[in-house]
């Protein structure tokens, strides 16, 4: 999920769209190389939803989540659920000199809740959240998240690769665009085929991995590479009243106009295009509306962007459990009424 200064999202957009990445291609290093014809095409991500607000904050739940328990997970797991998408922030839990020690005993926790989703039958999408030095300078970072992988790949090497899954950065945006982004990647994964030859890894693109970075986004040589993109269209209405967003757009827009629906078709056409291009079909990494939204509209809003995307094979990673666009009501242990069916989930 974006924690933005908005203003700063317009000069970055600016910049990124002059970027000269041909779309499409398969490149290493900002060469373009054949595409493998032993790809890993899609992972069965099926209803997947993000543990949000928990451990990618810089210690765990300091945004207003809790900490995650067991029960957590089965709660999800009973409720219908595929995969859990796994927000982790490591640079906090990491020595800032080489070779970047993380924590063993935060390892020790990450890898805890990935064993007790496997125990519930819950593929598991582990990623690297809001590592904030990597957007700022790519180049400088990028042999920190790469010794972040090489400890991440040997800590989980063990676990099929059928049901595990990596992500390297989650949204790319300000100086981490599409010019530099597998320069700054490959490392990285690299180290990540050290120990999992055969892992499928996820790679999003710039400007926080929105749909439209789909038209430009460079994907390494690499059979077991998957795409995502994040959707939160239109932004105004999914981010309402959200205090980290400045200026924060006003409470009281609602969802469904001819605007909305025109552009929610556009939107998936971007999708269909890429596929059609690339072989290749995306997952939807995070998708929500923020909780200050009427309920009702947001059952709406999840609907819709279900409705339109599955078709085309889509699978989407609902943001986020319990948190600030919560799907779960943890004060009174509850789902909130007709967010699961919305998603296509019983709600019995």
């Amino acid at each position: 999920m974006r924690r933005v200064i908005a203003g700063l999202m317009t000069a970055a957009l600016a910049a990124n769209a002059a970027s000269p990445t041909v779309a499409g291609a398969q490149t290493m290093g900002g060469t373009a190389t054949p595409t493998s014809a032993a790809r890993t095409v899609a992972i069965p991500v099926g209803r997947c939803m993000n543990i949000g607000n928990t451990f990618e904050s810089p210690q765990e739940a300091a945004w207003g989540g809790r900490a995650l328990t067991d029960a957590d997970l089965v709660i999800i797991a009973t409720a219908g659920f595929n995969t859990i998408r796994l927000p982790v922030r490591w640079d906090t839990h990491a020595a800032d000199t080489a070779p970047y020690t993380i924590d063993p005993a935060y390892l020790a926790r990450i890898r805890h809740v990935v064993d007790i989703a496997r125990v519930n039958n819950l593929n598991v999408i582990l990623n690297s959240h809001h590592f904030a030095q990597i957007h700022e300078d790519p180049a400088a970072a990028a042999p920190r998240l790469a010794a972040f992988w090489r400890q991440i790949g040997a800590a989980f090497a063990d676990l099929p690769r059928d049901n595990v899954w990596f992500e390297l950065e989650n949204e790319p945006h300000n100086n981490f665009n599409h010019r530099n982004l597998l320069a700054t990647l490959t490392p990285a994964l690299a180290e990540i085929r050290r120990t999992n030859p055969d892992r499928p890894v996820i790679i999003g693109g710039e400007n926080w991995s929105g749909v439209d970075s789909l038209a430009t986004l460079p994907l390494p040589d690499d059979p077991h590479i998957i795409p995502t993109f994040h959707y939160y269209e239109p932004f105004d209405f999914t981010h309402q009243g959200a205090t980290w967003v400045d200026p924060s757009p006003p409470v009281g827009r609602s969802y469904g106009s001819d605007a909305d629906r025109a552009r929610l078709v556009a939107d998936v056409q971007k999708v269909s295009d890429f596929v059609a291009r690339t072989g290749l079909t995306p997952f939807m990494g995070e998708t929500g509306a923020h909780t200050t939204v009427a309920l009702d509209q947001r059952v709406q809003y999840h609907r819709a962007v279900r409705e339109a995307f599955a078709p085309i094979g889509v699978d989407m990673c609902m943001w986020g459990y319990t948190n600030t666009f919560a799907f779960y009501d943890s004060a009174v242990g509850q789902w909130l009424p007709g967010m699961r069916a919305a998603i296509g989930l019983s709600e019995r």
